[in-house]
């Protein structure tokens, strides 16, 4: 068997582990969930300590600045996000602030992530305790002797979890895991996964130039039953016209290997660009794309890379015929 088969084996059978490219801003302060209510697209005001939930940070126009766990605990707001948007993140919440008596602190955490069906099994057996069941618990625990935060994340693109821990004691925790049976994998590692489950990250699939009806994630980091944040009336106004926007983030079933940031073509006219190409061992080369409404309809054909392509839903599923 090859490492990537021995990979691709621990994340569709065990348990794979991975260093993600985030970090965390903690928000401290009497009034930290009131103001992070009033800032992020979903809710936050009603969380409990151990409770958590995807959101996103929105600039006045609707576009995606950020796309954020929210984590709270008894003492702060853990906001998980892509490492590059920490700072950004931490700039806008300041400038926002005006006197509000919440601080800000990017903490000096790894964030790692166990992901497959094998994922709790082989971190209990590491000596970890789970938090409860629920997407986004959270729990303090112990493992190899560190103090970590343990996740049920709900972004993995399969069973999984985050943990938030920190950087000097990343390595000893990450040991004690491989130890009790997880295989070591990277990021690109977990493309074909996140791929066939139709789950974008930020940086890759989502960035600042999109809003978020066009990347499927309206429904998991927006509530219509808060009052007013950061971006909300473009948001409301998009979603009470049916959520009509030009293009959308869609699945590609591919006829050859292609690479993130190829024109995917209809009539000869650029309409599309894949964000992330990957190569699944259940469904071969697959791909997320923005494709436009025009061609973005299920079964849809267009060109990627010069090769033949077929638009389908997500999450991917084998029954998906293969095309060519």
């Amino acid at each position: 068997m090859t490492p990537s088969e021995t990979i691709d084996r621990a994340l569709r059978e065990g348990a794979a582990l991975s260093v993600l490219d985030r970090g965390v801003l903690a928000a401290a302060g009497p009034d930290r969930q009131k103001f992070l209510q009033n800032m992020l697209s979903n809710e936050v005001a009603a969380l409990r300590p151990g409770e958590g939930r995807p959101g996103s940070l929105l600039d006045v126009k609707g576009h995606v600045q950020a796309l954020l766990r929210v984590l709270v605990a008894k003492d702060a707001v853990h906001l998980e996000t892509a490492r590059d948007s920490v700072e950004p993140v931490k700039q806008t919440l300041e400038h926002y602030k005006v006197g509000a008596p919440v601080r800000f602190q990017v903490k000096p955490l790894a964030v790692l992530a166990l992901v497959g069906p094998q994922a709790e099994s082989i971190f209990l057996q590491a000596g970890g305790q789970a938090p409860p069941e629920g997407t986004e618990t959270h729990a303090e625990t112990e493992l190899a002797g560190r103090s970590l935060r343990v996740v049920r994340a709900g972004d993995l693109a399969a069973p999984g979890l985050v943990l938030h821990v920190a950087e000097e004691d990343a390595p000893a925790v990450s040991e004690a895991l491989r130890a009790h049976g997880a295989v070591e994998a990277s990021l690109s590692d977990l493309d074909a996964l996140r791929v066939e489950a139709g789950r974008p990250w930020y940086g890759r699939d989502v960035t600042e130039a999109n809003i978020l009806h066009e990347t499927g994630l309206v429904a998991e980091c927006c509530s219509f039953q808060k009052g007013c944040y950061l971006g909300q009336e473009v948001i409301a106004r998009l979603d009470a016209r049916g959520g009509n926007v030009n293009k959308r983030l869609r699945g590609l079933r591919l006829t050859a290997p292609a690479t993130d940031g190829a024109p995917v073509i209809a009539s000869g006219q650029d309409v599309g660009v894949v964000t992330t190409a990957a190569l699944s061992s259940r469904l071969g080369p697959i791909a997320l794309a923005y494709i436009h409404r025009s061609h973005s309809e299920d079964g849809a054909s267009v060109e990627v890379a010069g090769a033949p392509a077929t638009v389908v839903p997500l999450p991917m599923t084998a029954a998906v015929p293969k095309i060519g």
